[in-house]
Order: C-alpha cells, then sequence, then structure tokens
C-alpha cells in the first residue's frame, strides 16, 4: 500500500451559491452552522440563542417551523440577527411560502415528508423569484416509503432520494440548491456522500452525522465522519448535531475544520497530554489557552510539558509556546526564546508575551 508523504486536501469543485450575506461552494470557506434549539415563536428567546452562536462562530443558522405562527415570527428574527437564517420545513409547504414571504435567506426541505410534486414545484418558484436557495435534506429516518422499499436503509437510497428531488427542482432551471445526506450510522454518512460527490453533479454538499448524541460521543461521531469525507475534498458546509447547547455544536464545527488546517478562527491550543516525565503543571496553560479561543487573534498556542523529548520542538514551532523543567520554563515567540520563568510565574509570563505579540500584530494591521 503506497501512501502520499503528505496530506493535500483539495476540495471537489462545486457551484457557489448565495446564501444571505455568505456563500456556500466554490472557492468559499467552509461554511459552520447549527440550528437554534428554542420554540421559533420564542421570538426573544430565539434571537438571544442566535446572538449567542454567532458569536461562537456560526455563519448561518437554521430554525425550525412546525406550525404557522412559527412561520410568522420568521420576519423579526431576521431582523435582528446578522446572520443569514435558514427555516427547516416538514410536512406542510404552506409553511415554506409564509417563510419565503417572512424573508427567510434559505429553506431546507426534507423530501421523504413533502412528496407531492406539484407542491414541491410551487415552494421552487417561490424560492426562484426571491433569490432564494434551498437546501434538499435528505435524512435516513425519513426517506420515502417506495425508495426505502426498493433499496433499503442504504447510502444508495439516500442518494436516490436526493435525485429525485433534484430531477423537480431542474424542471424549473432551479440550480441554487445544497445537498445534505445524513444518517446516524457514521458509515452510512460516508458512504452517501461519497456517492453523491460522483453521482450529483456539482452542488454543494451540506456535512453531518444526524441524531449524533451527547458532546462527547456527538463530537466523536461527527469528527470521524466529516473529518474523512473533508480529507478527501468533500463538503463545503457542516453542522454538528449534538444533544445539547447549539455553540457546542458550531465550537465542535471549528474545531474539525481547524484541526485539518481547512478554516482557522482563535488560537489553536496544543498541549501535552503529561506522563512521569513532565515536570511542570501544564493543565492551567491549557485551560488558559482554550479560553483565549473565544478571541479571533490568529496565533498558535502550543502549551508543552517539561520533556526533553518533544517539548522544545514543539514549543519553537509555534507562534507562542512553552516548554519546562529542571524549576524553569523557557518561554518561545516565533520559534525564539524570549523569556525565561519560574513555574508559579509561568503562565503570567507566557500570557504577557502572547499578549505584547497580539498588540503588535494588531497594531502593524491597522497601519
Amino acid at each position: 500500500m503506497k501512501f502520499d508523504e503528505e496530506l493535500i486536501i483539495e476540495r471537489r469543485p462545486t457551484r457557489k451559491v448565495k446564501v444571505g450575506n455568505i456563500f456556500i461552494g466554490g472557492d468559499a470557506p467552509i461554511a459552520v452552522q447549527t440550528m437554534a434549539k428554542t420554540k421559533t415563536d420564542d421570538t426573544e428567546a430565539t434571537i438571544a440563542q442566535i446572538h449567542a452562536v454567532q458569536q461562537a462562530g456560526a455563519d448561518l443558522v437554521r430554525v425550525a417551523v412546525p406550525d404557522e405562527k412559527a412561520a410568522r415570527s420568521l420576519e423579526w428574527i431576521r431582523l435582528n440577527i446578522q446572520i443569514p437564517l435558514v427555516a427547516d420545513i416538514h410536512f406542510n409547504a404552506k409553511f415554506a411560502m409564509i417563510a419565503l414571504e417572512q424573508g427567510v435567506d434559505k429553506l431546507r426541505l426534507n423530501p421523504g415528508n413533502i412528496r407531492n410534486e406539484g407542491k414541491i414545484r410551487d415552494i421552487v418558484r417561490a424560492a426562484k423569484e426571491r433569490s432564494v436557495p434551498i437546501r434538499i435534506g435528505v435524512n435516513a429516518g425519513s426517506l420515502d416509503p417506495d425508495i426505502k422499499e426498493k433499496w433499503g436503509l442504504t447510502p444508495r437510497a439516500l442518494v436516490e432520494s436526493a435525485k429525485r428531488e433534484l430531477s423537480y427542482f431542474e424542471k424549473e432551471d432551479f440550480g441554487d440548491v445544497i445537498i445534505s445526506l445524513k444518517a446516524s450510522d457514521v458509515k452510512m454518512c460516508i458512504a452517501a456522500y461519497r456517492l453523491a460527490a460522483v453521482e450529483l453533479g456539482d452542488y454543494p454538499l451540506h456535512l453531518g452525522v444526524t441524531e449524533a448524541g451527547i458532546t462527547r460521543i456527538g463530537t466523536v461521531k461527527s469528527a470521524v465522519g466529516m473529518g474523512m469525507l473533508l480529507g478527501q475534498g468533500i463538503g463545503d458546509t457542516l453542522r454538528v448535531s449534538l444533544t445539547g447547547d447549539p455553540v457546542d455544536e458550531v465550537k465542535v464545527g471549528w474545531d474539525i475544520l481547524q484541526s485539518l488546517e481547512l478554516r482557522r478562527r482563535g488560537v489553536n491550543v496544543i498541549s501535552c497530554p503529561s506522563c512521569g516525565r513532565c515536570d511542570i503543571d501544564v493543565v492551567p496553560l491549557a485551560v488558559q489557552g482554550e479560553r483565549s479561543r473565544r478571541t479571533n487573534q490568529p496565533p498558535d498556542f502550543r502549551g508543552r510539558d517539561g520533556c526533553e523529548v518533544n517539548g522544545p520542538g514543539e514549543a519553537k514551532s509555534a507562534d507562542y509556546g512553552i516548554a519546562g523543567g529542571n524549576g524553569i520554563s523557557l518561554i518561545f515567540e516565533k520559534g525564539e526564546i524570549v523569556a525565561r520563568a519560574k513555574p508559579e510565574e509561568q503562565l503570567d509570563v507566557l500570557m504577557g508575551v502572547i499578549n505584547r505579540g497580539l498588540e503588535k500584530e494588531s497594531a502593524a494591521a491597522e497601519e
């Protein structure tokens, strides 16, 4: 078996779809999105949660539209947020039409539960008139009965569901389409998206492992599934589906992209797991670095242990780093030792070096 010496990720070429004030697909950055967990007609709570996920780094947000009251709340929500708003439509085509009238930036339609071609046509025509894109959101849990009967619960069934829905859209010459093929089974997701990348043309793909679970296991499933696809250049936007706070979904989404160097936001924390060689307490250093990720500052922060094996080399390769042992810690900036500190002083000294560096970078950017 032969492997390349370096993993070079070349994204699958896709069309560029405008969603509100951002683009998905083409050369646009892979967008991180989430879904509000509030009742949509509780506009105050929904707006507050959207502000929170935006602060965490969400590029767009989806809200549930289970009834007319929720649908008619969308205009007010849209007027009070700064990121694109996506209406999630199931079963009732009427709510999609109301959502479009309310000025949403994108629709998500589930082809498994709106199956009337005439109603789909009407939605597509209205969306086309308003230049509103649509995501075809296939889900393994709600496939068309005839497709499921023919293909079973398989990756092929997900792709065939998307193809059928696309045929309706293409009859209307509507191309502002994004496609997702989600399942709770990680291997099924991977296989479905691989098929879609080959068989569904150049439509952008929205990645996700649906119903992934609570934070720990949901993060693992999402990272494995989406990481494998992203590493092959598949995926133009993603949502991490966790049972919990949508802010965590956004953070994990960014972590996945940052781990593959596909996007960068805030501080990249690299810290030693610690072992018997460790002479300094790495935990507070790593925790402080993790807290710093709330900013949009660009440097890497690498908290390293006192081990002579990896510490100095790793710290030198970071924008800012620390390696300690024998009662002294060396502070690195851009590969150079810029300070020394005793264990009880190392956190303050390190953060002082980082903050001064950030101030210099900020001043240079303003010139």
